[in-house]
């Protein structure tokens, strides 16, 4: 039986969390509780939001978990961007958080089709 840890698209977000989790590690001392902390827990929302989805074992319901997951996404970007030109993050390291959230953006709105078409399937 297949679960949310067999989604190629769980595993990259997971990855993305590890990254999120080791650059932040960089950041100001007086960014703990601000930035740091907003951007790891949108970078964590992801993975979480769609092993939620899936386990709902309701279509619908996945397809409404991996938009809350594509809007985290979002703002990770988001972070990463203010993190760089706050000069908290190198422009190689935004370089690398940014082709992996781009893969999972791919990931997550192809996954969001598959299934939306499924939906439509009588």
């Amino acid at each position: 039986m297949k679960t949310h840890k067999d989604l190629n698209v769980w595993k990259n977000s997971i990855a993305l969390v590890s990254e999120v989790y080791r650059l932040s590690k960089k950041f100001p001392k007086e960014e703990l509780f601000c930035l740091t902390q907003q951007v790891r827990k949108a970078a964590i929302s992801i993975p979480s939001n769609i092993s939620e989805g899936a386990a709902r074992n309701q279509k619908r319901e996945f397809v409404r978990f991996l938009r809350i997951s594509a809007g985290s996404l979002a703002e990770v970007e988001t972070q990463i961007i203010v993190a760089e030109q706050l000069r908290y993050l190198s422009e190689s390291d935004r370089i690398l958080l940014e082709g992996q959230t781009n893969k999972i953006r791919a990931q997550i709105l192809g996954l969001i089709k598959a299934v939306e078409k499924e939906i439509k399937q009588p």
